[in-house]
């Protein structure tokens, strides 16, 4: 062998070798890490569907193409491995005495696609070929197998979006979800609502960065999405633990510090710089002062029970609000999500670093 040929053949090797490290990394790594693979995929598809999207005004169709986006990037990430794969192999058969380019070129993808209509009879390349369609057949199986977990995963989700749209609307609303819950006297469940949104959010926390691309799966209703319905629940909580006059709760604390935990971990992961320990007021929030008077003054008309020291009641809801403020807005920028109060109506625009796809330009 030639040195051209030793160095080819080495580097399609290393190539075979990271693309089966990045399969691992998505689809068996119970962890979510970093992969240049997926990321560069993803990003890329991304750039794609903000193209598409630009070419029209209508809300329906832009939404429409970001439902596409985690389908068509799974089976894209699959052809990717796939198609390294192939080059791989077919530089391998090239440097290791298949004649001519376009003879390797046949080879590696009768074996990477297991039609057998070409084979070479020699020991070196037969056992390459078995290999090539080994992984060929592992990849695809990886994907299939998975597709399952992934759903499984999305419905849990989904569920609890669904159900939270009984009590707070669509878009979700922090007010009409604590007036709708005042009126028909079941303030008390909302413990079994904070237990439930905990167990959610710590599901979330293990499946999302397991398998990253749940994250970017939308919801059935275009008006849904699992980020601002999550704001909307913490929000909640965290009014009332601030400014309602009924016992306290440390289960909606719990409900809060789950969530806090799953949007700064998914944020680290895809990128977002993330103070580190926020703290209110050094640390400014989303809400402004306004805006959380006015939400004040409709819950004291609806005769929901209040805290008389509105002004404490403020710092409170802040020194809450402050720890998922900034990963709630970040999040909601790089998602693009519907627009809803308190969440995504206030999302700037978000660039992400590594992990998946550019973040796009909010809704008006």
């Amino acid at each position: 062998m030639t040195f051209l040929k030793i160095a080819l053949a080495s580097a399609a090797l290393i190539l075979i070798f990271v693309t089966l490290r990045s399969a691992v990394r998505n689809f068996v790594l119970p962890r979510g890490v970093q992969d240049t693979i997926s990321s560069t995929t993803f990003l890329v598809l991304r750039w794609v569907i903000d193209l598409l999207r630009s070419t029209t005004k209508d809300e329906a169709k832009r939404e429409q193409w970001l439902a596409f986006y985690a389908p068509i990037g799974l089976l894209t990430l699959l052809i990717v491995w796939l198609s390294l794969i192939f080059v791989a192999f077919m530089t391998l058969f090239w440097a290791t005495g298949i004649g001519e380019i376009y003879s390797a070129f046949v080879l590696s993808g009768s074996s990477l696609l297991t039609l057998g209509f070409l084979s070479d009879n020699t020991f070196l390349h037969m056992t390459m070929s078995f290999v090539e369609a080994a992984i060929g057949l592992i990849l695809v199986a990886l994907l299939i197998a998975y597709l399952p977990t992934i759903y499984s995963a999305f419905s849990i989700r989904e569920a609890a979006v669904t159900l939270l749209d009984v009590r707070a609307g669509t878009p979700p609303s922090v007010v009409d979800m604590l007036i709708r819950m005042h009126r028909i006297g079941r303030m008390s469940e909302l413990r079994t609502l904070w237990r439930d949104w905990e167990i959610l959010f710590c599901q979330m926390t293990e499946s999302h960065l397991s398998l990253p691309a749940v994250i970017y799966f939308r919801s059935p209703n275009p008006a849904h999405h699992w980020l601002t319905a999550s704001g909307t629940v913490m929000d909640a909580a965290a009014f009332v633990r601030s400014t309602l006059d009924i016992p306290p709760d440390p289960q909606a604390d719990l409900c809060i510090r789950a969530g806090y935990l799953l949007l700064r971990r998914i944020g680290i992961f895809l990128g977002i710089d993330l103070h580190p320990n926020p703290h209110f007021p050094s640390t400014e929030i989303s809400i402004t002062r306004a805006e959380f008077d006015d939400a004040y003054a409709q819950l004291q008309a609806a005769g929901v029970p209040l805290k008389a020291d509105r002004e404490e009641a403020w710092l409170s809801f802040a020194g809450w609000r402050v720890n998922y403020d900034q990963a709630l807005i970040s999040l909601c920028s790089l998602l693009t999500t519907p627009v809803a109060p308190w969440t995504s109506d206030r999302a700037p625009i978000q660039r992400l670093k590594m992990g998946g796809p550019a973040g796009g330009k909010r809704r008006k």
